[in-house]
């Protein structure tokens, strides 16, 4: 199994996307991740869900998780307001780093020693040339482990 033929289409969004679109996209889609793209289409990071929660989640709640008490259910089921008027970039850590990419003849076990080794639940396939970079699809950890199983039986 090569890349190319793993690779699935996936819910994408860019850098300057509405943040609550992605997150309702997340949610919807029951996706673990989303593939941010930069403004050329190109990967440019990967945003996890849990990311996103943080992303709603009050920094002193972070800071102190005991705090967490203190917050009415109603004030806790309004979480995501703090999503309104952000960007998905403004979601991402600091130091985000690049998503992992595998090119269209990476091998089944070349993708999943790159997602092991990054811990990230989904891989790019990018096709290069002279022009740039075009997605060909992803493959998420869940369905790389699939087809795994499949060929396994």
């Amino acid at each position: 199994m090569r890349a190319r033929d793993l690779a699935v289409e996936y819910e994408t969004v860019g850098v300057d996307t509405d943040a609550m679109s992605a997150a309702r996209l997340m949610a919807e889609h029951r996706l673990p991740a989303l593939l941010v793209l930069d403004e050329r289409g190109a990967p440019k990071a990967i945003l996890p869900a849990s990311q996103m929660i943080k992303a709603v989640v009050p920094g002193y709640v972070i800071d102190d998780p005991t705090l967490a008490a203190v917050v009415d259910e109603r004030h806790a089921d309004r979480l995501c307001q703090a999503l309104k008027g952000r960007t998905v970039r403004d979601c991402l850590t600091k130091s985000v780093p690049a998503p992992p990419v595998a090119e269209p003849d990476s091998t089944a076990l070349e993708v999943a020693a790159l997602m092991a080794q990054v811990r990230s639940p989904l891989v790019a396939v990018v096709d290069k040339d002279g022009t740039g970079v075009r997605l060909l699809g992803v493959i998420t950890a869940s369905h790389l482990l699939e087809r795994l199983l499949n060929a396994a039986s």
